[in-house]
């Protein structure tokens, strides 16, 4: 089968390499999927780089998550279909930019049939962690103001339809016209240019003041910093990560005078702390996706072939919404 593999950490369309691999076969509690489509991810980038807190051994296939078709069952595999089309995150080091994979059958979840491939792939990570973060962390509220920060992005525009779904008020920060009229078309009642505008006195002037309940933030650095001056009494500021690529140091002091939450998100420890909240978390997008509450916004669907330079426009902040790789 074809593959793409880094062989050596750098840019994504240095780093990976489409290579010729022999077909892998699935061990005990292993499922072998062809994969239809695979999300490409902001981590996929820190794979290639070296820099994602996970650093799989050289050389690995990228590709955090897939829609695929199950072509075979491992040794003790029970309750999953021949022919099933599921999605799942990748196996690491054997990840989703593939012609097949090997993937574990405990994360094995049905694809919603109101979505195609392309859609069903990029519902899983971004839309379970805009779920636990809005939801398990910040218990948003209807009613309450939720600031997206990178609007327009793959996590960002999630969190706008996962805003919308909960009843809040939802204002994005995006960077660009272009852009913003993503975020405005995906649902922001109030759309910011970071170019053009201040986002903390668009926030204040829009909630007379009292500032945004929650904040999305998979940005960190300025984002963040400037989020803490036009944050709510008791709201929640939920990290999702670091795209600007400069980790903030919180005031805890502010915090305190202010009464607000910073709250961490790892989404992918739920998968081994409490692997029932992620598949109750997928009934429920399951169900936001057949009702048209929740559709992952595809920007680009790329061949397999053009899968490097596409996670590379990823890594560069060059995208909106999801850029998926298919395979036809």
């Amino acid at each position: 089968m074809k593959a793409w593999r880094v062989h050596e950490n750098g840019e994504p369309r240095e780093a990976m390499r489409l290579d010729e691999v022999p077909d892998p076969q699935p061990g005990p509690g292993e499922v072998l999927v062809r994969v239809r489509a695979a999300n490409i991810n902001f981590p996929d980038a820190l794979l290639c780089r070296g820099q994602y807190q996970i650093r799989p051994p050289l050389p690995f296939t990228p590709g955090v998550e897939l829609c695929g078709e199950i072509l075979d069952l491992g040794e003790g595999v029970t309750g999953l279909d021949l022919g099933a089309r599921i999605i799942s995150p990748a196996s690491l080091p054997h990840g989703a930019f593939a012609e097949l994979a090997v993937i574990s059958a405990a994360t094995v979840l049905p694809a919603p049939d109101a979505l195609d491939d392309a859609e069903a792939a990029a519902l899983h990570i971004g839309y379970q962690t805009g779920l636990f973060g809005l939801h398990r962390r910040a218990a948003l509220q209807p009613g309450e103001t939720l600031l997206v920060h990178a609007a327009a992005g793959g996590v960002g525009s999630a969190a706008i339809q996962l805003g919308k779904a909960a009843g809040a008020t939802v204002i994005g920060v995006t960077g660009g016209p272009d852009k913003a009229k993503v975020a405005r078309d995906l649902g922001a009642d109030i759309v910011v240019d970071r170019y053009s505008e201040d986002f903390v006195a668009v926030v204040k002037e829009a909630t007379n003041g009292r500032g945004a309940n929650v904040v999305y933030d998979p940005v960190g650095g300025d984002a963040y910093t400037r989020s803490t001056k036009c944050i709510a009494f008791e709201g929640r500021i939920v990290i999702v990560g670091f795209t600007s690529g400069t980790v903030p140091t919180p005031g805890l002091n502010h915090a305190l005078v202010k009464n607000y939450s910073i709250l961490g998100l790892h989404w992918g420890l739920y998968n081994t702390k409490d692997p029932q909240a992620v598949l109750q978390a997928h009934e429920t997008l399951t169900r936001l996706a057949t009702e048209g509450s929740v559709k992952p916004y595809i920007s680009e669907r790329v061949p397999l072939a053009g899968a490097a330079e596409a996670v590379q426009r990823v890594a560069d902040g060059k995208t909106t919404g999801r850029v998926v790789v298919v395979n036809d």
